[in-house]
């Protein structure tokens, strides 16, 4: 049985219809027109957005899990040294990154809402195996670098999401609905480092309840599930072929993009991931605070003030452009960074906090800006005479698909690079200013490429 929606706008253009087929296949999609658009296409789009955003919320709440367990570890029985524990926090973004190559491909195989099921009940594996695994302190560390591995399902999610709404949503709104997509997704790292101290220690007297970190999260993961099932849509024409994921990979704008990317969604993740163990060795006094019976940690700051900043730098980008908005972003990181090598030595936690924040606020905004630069660039490629406001043709639109999973794909190596840099920087010095400072040399030449970006569009006349 097929369906047709459809509906009067009061404008002389009627809507194209959309027909609804069994398995939620609708046909017939243009988020380009207007008309559709306001007739009904608007909301389908937001009802997919809320549940895209939920799953891939609790992508990174799983992504993120051993970045806080692992400074639990200790207490519960288990005894890594630096390189391991730094291995422990990284592995999962390096596996997430890998698999957001396959992941780009797997909404236009299966469809936007059957691949956001799969990929959600994928998360159960790594919930639940960490549970088993922090169990028991005799675990050995072969097998929790693996368990930590399969935490990358969490992160090949977004690269899905990203790529799915992308076809949900007309050029013009792309920047904020995408920042919202990512914003949401990115919270997950917030809360999983807000929620996870309180849980595992509360009432527990002496003791850590490690398995609840992995076990609290498995019926929102189960909601998830069938949100997805009931609630999303599958769109015929969201197709990622060969051809545009070739068109992409050669096209110099990618890997420009994918640089910006590692130093703007990089360097939120990694820093992420990293934040709770660099406060429990640089200020092990403020690593935990009394909450009641429980004890709160105060990382997840970072990883909050980052994601809510993420939409507003994808809604400045719409407006501004995401060039601009992307320079600003890389000058106060640089900033920042240096900032923060600068406290370290006067042994004040709030300075240090807030300096790591303001890092954390242009590193979220960045990364709405550059994301928001990657259609812009490919339309402008296919010849679209404004790619800010214009998508292009439907190749165009394809390959800008392919290319913001791939983009999104590298930039997520950072989680694993930045982790790794620090965690060398704290064994050969004994600190961590040296790793912080090879971060401010890479913001400048990230900042270099951008000017070179903004000032390319400026000479077309147009923004980018």
């Amino acid at each position: 049985m097929t369906s047709t929606v459809s509906g009067h706008t009061g404008t002389p253009a009627a809507p194209a219809p959309l027909v609804v087929r069994p398995g939620r296949w609708i046909d017939g999609w243009n988020a380009e027109d207007r008309a559709q658009w306001e007739a009904g296409g608007a909301a389908i789009a937001q009802r997919n957005l809320r549940w895209s955003i939920f799953a891939e919320f609790l992508g990174f709440v799983v992504w993120q899990l051993w970045s806080i367990v692992v400074v639990s570890l200790p207490a519960a029985g288990f005894h890594f040294d630096t390189a391991q524990t730094f291995w422990l926090i990284s592995m999962p973004s390096l596996v997430g990154a890998t698999l957001r190559f396959p992941y780009t491909f797997m909404v236009p195989r299966f469809g936007g809402r059957n691949w956001t099921i799969i990929s959600a009940a994928l998360l159960l594996i790594p919930t639940i195996g960490l549970a088993v695994c922090v169990s028991n302190p005799q675990t050995p560390f072969g097998v929790m670098l693996l368990v930590a591995a399969l935490a990358g399902f969490g992160g090949g999610n977004f690269a899905s999401s990203m790529a799915n709404i992308t076809f949900f949503y007309p050029q013009r709104k792309k920047g904020w609905a995408l920042g919202l997509n990512a914003a949401g997704g990115n919270l997950g790292a917030a809360v999983a480092q807000f929620a996870v101290p309180i849980v595992i220690t509360i009432g527990a007297g002496a003791s850590l309840q490690l398995p609840l970190a992995g076990l609290i999260w498995v019926p929102l993961i189960i909601v998830a599930i069938v949100g997805a099932w009931r609630r999303m849509d599958n769109l015929s024409h969201a197709k990622a072929d060969l051809k545009a994921s070739l068109t992409a990979l050669r096209a110099p704008e990618l890997w420009l993009m994918s640089l910006l990317y590692i130093g703007t969604f990089g360097s939120f993740i990694g820093f992420s991931s990293v934040f709770p163990k660099l406060i429990a060795d640089q200020f092990p006094a403020f690593s935990a605070f009394p909450l009641g019976g429980a004890t709160l940690s105060l990382a997840f700051l970072g990883a909050l003030v980052g994601s809510l900043a993420r939409p507003f730098g994808g809604r400045l980008a719409d407006r501004f452009g995401g060039s601009t908005v992307t320079i600003a972003a890389f000058v106060v990181m640089a900033l920042g960074a240096t900032a923060v090598i600068l406290t370290l030595p006067l042994d004040d936690f709030w300075l240090f906090l807030g300096f790591f924040l303001v890092l954390f606020i242009a590193s979220g905004a960045g990364n709405g800006a550059t994301y928001r630069m990657i259609p812009t660039l490919f339309a402008l490629r296919s010849g679209a005479p404004d790619g800010h406001n214009s998508a292009g043709d439907v190749p165009a639109q394809r390959t800008a698909a392919a290319a913001l999973g791939m983009v999104s794909a590298f930039g997520a190596y950072g989680g694993f690079v930045i982790p790794q840099v620090l965690g060398l920087s704290k064994s050969t010095t004994g600190g961590y200013e040296a790793g912080l400072g090879w971060f401010v040399a890479a913001y400048a030449v990230l900042l270099a490429i951008t000017v070179a970006i903004a000032v390319h569009g400026r000479r077309r006349g147009v923004r980018i």
